[in-house]
């Protein structure tokens, strides 16, 4: 298999799977995800330019590995943020796990094999921890997104269909939507 085509099958093969989510919850888990690709970006670009690591190709005709961070990392963004949000020692230990196979099996042994990768001036390891420190990143922006959502008064068992936008928070018992007097 060419590396044009394994590269494509990269970046679309892992949005296929948001079919088994429900819609309400990859409504949810966007914004998050979107942080973690922008963010990854920023990475990926400080690595280049400061020689960190080297990606030989791109998926044609775009000139970024674009494969990994707007396919993979977006969905596994999405699928970790709709399994473990919440549990923050789950996600850090569960992420982090992720992160060395990711950066070991996938970047160094996979695309390292195929020529489409190499590290240069940082170790795997270290790649691990900016990799990691990203996810606490998007799992702290996602505590903020929370804060434009409050709680609905009726009970539901899903748990992404029990919030509101803030403007639908009713007002406190003593404030009256106009001054009378």
């Amino acid at each position: 298999m060419s590396n044009q085509v394994l590269l494509w099958l990269i970046l679309i093969l892992p949005l296929l799977t948001l079919f088994f989510m429900p819609k309400e919850n990859i409504k949810r888990w966007t914004p998050v995800a979107l942080f973690s690709a922008l963010t990854s970006v920023i990475a990926v670009e400080l690595g280049e330019n400061l020689g960190w690591f080297i990606y030989e190709e791109a998926a044609y005709p775009l000139r970024t590995p674009s494969y990994i961070i707007f396919g993979l990392n977006i969905v596994v963004t999405i699928w970790s943020f709709h399994f473990l949000y919440g549990r923050f020692w789950r996600y850090i230990v569960i992420d982090t796990v992720l992160n060395f196979g990711f950066i070991y099996l996938f970047h160094v042994y996979f695309l390292g094999g195929r020529g489409l990768f190499h590290e240069v001036g940082l170790t795997p390891f270290l790649n691990t921890l900016i990799v990691t420190f990203d996810g606490v990143l998007a799992y702290g922006y996602q505590i903020w997104q929370e804060e434009i959502f409050v709680r609905s008064e009726t009970k539901s068992a899903d748990y992404a269909s029990n919030l509101q936008p803030a403007a639908a928070k009713p007002l406190p018992e003593n404030q009256d939507n106009e001054k009378s007097e």
